[in-house]
């Protein structure tokens, strides 16, 4: 690796930051290049190593909550697809999960991924596919009733070609609000990550029926560059059948 020098001048180019520089490796692809070499210089990165978070995608979730406050002290926050674990981070702190904040009420996260994740304090990990027919109900037994919060970053496995990835991350992302359905508590908030494509009309339509609020947002941690959105419903309806 090469670093651009750092030599001052009357430009002031000598006061910016060093930018790292990675040469293409014999037998590796320049996409990869390109990947590694944005990695080493986004200060998301750099700032969950220092931090001692497990990506930079735990920003993404600490500018959503900052806006719209949904990971309070108390609430029972279920993270689908929760590996790393970045997610998870956050919410333990912020819903007190260790009980740490004296004099505020005590929050669960509940992870559940597909692989084994390492353990984080403060949270319970468990491996599960969300999609199994009694995945909700072992959810609600580990959690003790039902959730405040049911949040999402997960992404379908790239197939390379953009629609097709598109609507792989639409029909995960809908699987998760049908989950949601079956695990929130009234009041309750869906936040899942989806990708601009134009084939999210349906998703839109389904959270806008049983959610009071539902919004869009691209927090700043989420690069410019990327098609990824997220979505944040708020004021879980309930279940139809209750309303009836």
């Amino acid at each position: 690796m090469q670093k651009r020098g750092n030599k001052r001048n009357s430009s002031g180019r000598g006061q910016r930051d060093l930018t790292v520089k990675v040469k293409t490796a014999r037998g590796r692809k320049l996409s990869s290049t390109k990947w590694l070499q944005r990695q080493l210089n986004d200060p998301y990165v750099k700032r969950a190593q220092a931090e001692g978070y497990r990506g930079r995608a735990a920003y993404k979730i600490l500018e959503l909550d900052d806006k719209y406050r949904f990971l309070v002290p108390g609430a029972r926050v279920v993270d689908l697809g929760c590996a790393p674990g970045g997610w998870c981070q956050v919410a333990v702190t912020r819903v007190n999960a260790l009980g740490e904040r004296k004099g505020k009420a005590q929050g669960f996260v509940l992870g559940v991924d597909l692989q084994e994740v390492e353990p984080i304090a403060g949270a319970e990990i468990h491996q599960l596919d969300f999609l199994e027919d009694d995945a909700d109900l072992k959810v609600r037994d580990w959690l003790g009733g039902p959730a405040d919060v049911v949040m999402s970053d997960m992404a379908a496995a790239s197939s390379g070609h953009k629609q097709t990835d598109h609507l792989r991350i639409i029909a995960l992302c809908e699987a998760a609000v049908y989950f949601a359905f079956d695990v929130l508590e009234e009041g309750g908030t869906f936040v899942a990550k989806v990708l601009a494509g134009g084939a999210e009309g349906d998703l839109q339509k389904i959270l806008k029926s049983r959610f009071q609020k539902v919004a869009n947002v691209k927090p700043p941690a989420s690069r410019s560059d990327s098609s990824e959105k997220f979505v944040v419903a708020t004021g879980f309806k309930g279940s139809p059948e209750a309303s009836e």
